[in-house]
């Protein structure tokens, strides 16, 4: 029996296991363009030039196929975010990386940063937990595939360097994410300005609070 799949004339064929990655792709560029709102099976089958039927072989339905591009855009986020924090030195300069990538990548990538968010499994962990029970301690280089964990990792470096209280750990990276993912909101979809110089400052006004809240001797 042939793999390929066939679809009416005109339509190109896929190997199956070619299929569903064409699908993807079709859908992660969709969601490019428009958000979350953009990303439909009907849209990603005609886009990837097969039936809708035969894209129906491969996601049950519509949210299957979004928590596929999700995941796509958190782990394009949390590379992004590696990269930036694994170019700076020290655990202070390294947390304010992590928040300025995450704010660049919103600006930058809107549709696939609305994206990561809205289809995702819970992320809150109990990072001294984990350690406890996996014998884990904080890395310094910085290998995490989701937002979230790059982030717990900066903030186990800030603890292990002293900067950080133990006081403050639990929880920490709630008060981070939460600051850095509303300023984000706020550039993407108002009121804030947005032109380069209302970033530069919006941005430094919220790293600089982040900093103040959690590290010991940040500047004033």
């Amino acid at each position: 029996m042939s793999s390929v799949i066939a679809d009416p004339a005109g339509k190109r064929g896929y190997h199956h296991g070619s299929l569903h990655s064409a699908l993807v792709e079709a859908s992660i560029a969709l969601a490019r363009e428009g958000g979350p709102d953009r990303v439909i099976l009907r849209e990603a089958a005609r886009a990837a030039g097969v039936s809708h039927s035969a894209a129906y072989r491969h996601f049950a339905d519509r949210e299957a196929l979004l928590a596929e591009v999700s995941r796509f855009a958190r782990n394009e986020l949390a590379a992004q975010m590696r990269r930036r924090v694994n170019s700076a030195k020290g655990p202070r300069r390294r947390l304010r990386a992590v928040g300025t990538a995450y704010i660049d990548f919103a600006l930058t990538e809107p549709g696939l940063f609305r994206t990561a968010f809205t289809s995702h499994p819970a992320t809150f962990r109990d990072a001294e937990h984990d350690r406890a029970t996996t014998g884990e301690g904080p890395t310094h280089t910085t290998t995490g595939a989701d937002p979230f964990e790059v982030l717990g990792q900066v903030l186990d470096e800030a603890h292990t360097a002293g900067l950080l209280d133990p006081r403050l750990r639990p929880g920490a990276e709630v008060a981070a994410w939460s600051a850095v993912h509303g300023l984000a909101g706020l550039l993407l979809d108002g009121p804030l300005p947005t032109n380069t110089a209302a970033i530069r400052f919006a941005r430094g006004q919220v790293l600089d609070l982040v900093e103040r809240g959690l590290l010991n001797g940040a500047p004033t």
